[in-house]
């Protein structure tokens, strides 16, 4: 197997989902179209000059789950799966995440994306934001030859990522409840993309309309599970190409970090003032103890369970679909997003 052609596996839905014919069948369908999804993503990402194309396909070719084009691809089944636009609306959604991840690269000075140095220590921070930039041009492209609702569906997906940016940007207002505040825009940033991928897969397939609106909320909430749990593995380091502790050391917001700075026990006060001087100092072994025991504290646990809170209200989400293969693989996803801890 190829490593496109195990994408799905990687994302665990393979071992889920090999019990049966009907079930193998359906994993194969997944990974021939991340097959066609990555031909058509690397076809999609030529600008004209070999300079250009180096730098937009970089964090392309550095890897990923492709988790959007792959929960496209699941609602797809809803319909008719043989249609050639899902996967070109999976490219529009897999290519505003691209785009994402090149800005927010920027914004949180971080030095590794997916194991590999990130753009803008390579070509610089003007580099970075414009090729985002040229990315989001060309998913506006992709999209409008797919009509007017797709059209609309991706403006309505990026004013939410662009809101949550900026939310997260400036913080809590007034007396806003700081985690209450970042659940919002773990919505709007990360939900908001993945429930659009959701919505393509219905939208392409021909599938019944009335699906769409159970499957956003579906999508939204897993997405919300997906970034908590990013905040542990935050913590863990190791396969997620960034350094242990990457976003607590830059200041970026993650719930642990939260619901650690919110305790008023001693031993919380204790711990949070021993990483914000490790950090301040740049210690890096006290930095990288504070971390573990962050790991470790209660913090960490309650944090996971938020996300299990989340991914089971995003299964709730799903009861009015019909029941089959497609809601039995639906499932597995909002099982494999916190089992990534694991």
């Amino acid at each position: 197997m190829s490593h496109v052609s195990a994408i799905s596996a990687n994302f665990g839905l393979l071992d889920a989902l090999s019990s049966s014919a009907e079930e193998r069948a359906l994993v194969k369908r997944l990974d021939d179209g991340l097959n066609v999804i990555e031909k058509q993503l690397e076809t999609n990402l030529h600008f004209g000059d070999a300079h250009t194309d180096t730098i937009a396909r970089y964090l392309l070719e550095a890897g990923g789950k492709r988790v959007r084009p792959l929960l496209a691809l699941l609602t797809a089944e809803y319909g008719d799966a043989t249609c050639d636009n899902i996967t070109m609306g999976a490219q529009v959604l897999e290519l505003i995440h691209l785009a994402t991840l090149y800005h927010d690269d920027v914004m949180d000075d971080a030095d590794l994306r997916r194991g590999v140095p990130t753009t803008h220590t390579v070509w610089g921070n003007s580099v970075a934001i414009i090729t985002g930039d040229l990315l989001l041009a060309r998913a506006s492209s992709l999209a409008s030859t797919l009509g007017d609702d797709m059209v609309r569906l991706h403006a309505a997906t990026f004013e939410r990522l662009c809101l949550g940016q900026l939310h997260e940007t400036t913080g809590p207002q007034g007396d806003t409840d700081p985690i209450e505040h970042y659940l919002q825009v773990l919505a709007d940033k990360t939900g908001s993309l993945i429930a659009s991928s959701a919505v393509v897969g219905i939208m392409t397939s021909g599938a019944p309309r009335e699906f769409i609106e159970p499957l956003r909320e579906y999508g939204e909430k897993v997405g919300v599970a997906f970034q908590i749990i990013d905040d542990i593995l935050d913590l863990d380091g190791g396969d997620t190409g960034k350094e242990k502790g990457n976003d607590v050391r830059n200041g970026v917001a993650t719930l642990p970090m939260l619901l650690l700075r919110a305790a008023t026990d001693d031993a919380s006060i204790a711990l949070r003032n021993r990483i914000d001087a490790a950090v301040i100092a740049a210690d890096d072994d006290a930095f990288a103890a504070g971390i573990d025991e962050l790991r470790a504290s209660e913090h960490a646990t309650a944090t996971i369970a938020t996300a299990r809170r989340w991914a089971t209200e995003a299964v709730e989400a799903l009861d009015v679909l019909p029941d089959g293969l497609s809601k039995r693989a639906l499932v597995q996803f909002a099982s494999r997003v916190i089992e990534r801890t694991k």
